[in-house]
């Protein structure tokens, strides 16, 4: 289906971004988790003994939301919290491991399908643009 050579950005972005949920949706029943809850998994994997306040941040959440969203992990034993002062540190459970690795398959098998519409350097390109623009966003 072709698009009109002058439409605006935000459908464009909005429609890759539904694409993706649908896609991952999808792919995380396979480890019970949905589109909304694995960026969590995957920066407290990256991150293993990050603060919950911190990774509110670094999301760009809020913090009700991080809280209610962890103790969903927690419940499916991906993960432990540990009150440490006047923070809760997030330890990703051996399970949580395993699913957050099965994650970042499914993200690269995402990233594929996107790279079949453009060359490496198309590609990288794109990223880096992405990048610049959330960046002087936030």
């Amino acid at each position: 289906m072709p698009f009109d050579s002058d439409i605006p950005i935000s459908p464009l972005v909005s429609l890759i971004h539904r694409k993706q949920t649908v896609y991952l949706n999808d792919k995380l029943k396979e480890v019970n988790l949905s589109s909304g809850l694995y960026p969590l998994l995957i920066k407290a994997y990256k991150n293993n003994g990050i603060s919950q306040e911190e990774l509110a941040s670094e999301l760009y959440v809020n913090e009700s939301t991080i809280t209610r969203n962890l103790n969903k992990l927690e419940n499916k034993g991906l993960i432990t919290k540990t009150p440490q002062k006047r923070k809760k540190i997030i330890s990703v459970t051996d399970e949580g491991k395993k699913t957050a690795k099965k994650i970042m398959d499914i993200d690269k098998k995402w990233d594929s399908i996107i790279r079949k519409s453009l060359t490496d350097e198309e590609f990288q390109d794109f990223r880096k643009l992405l990048l610049k623009i959330c960046e002087d966003l936030v």
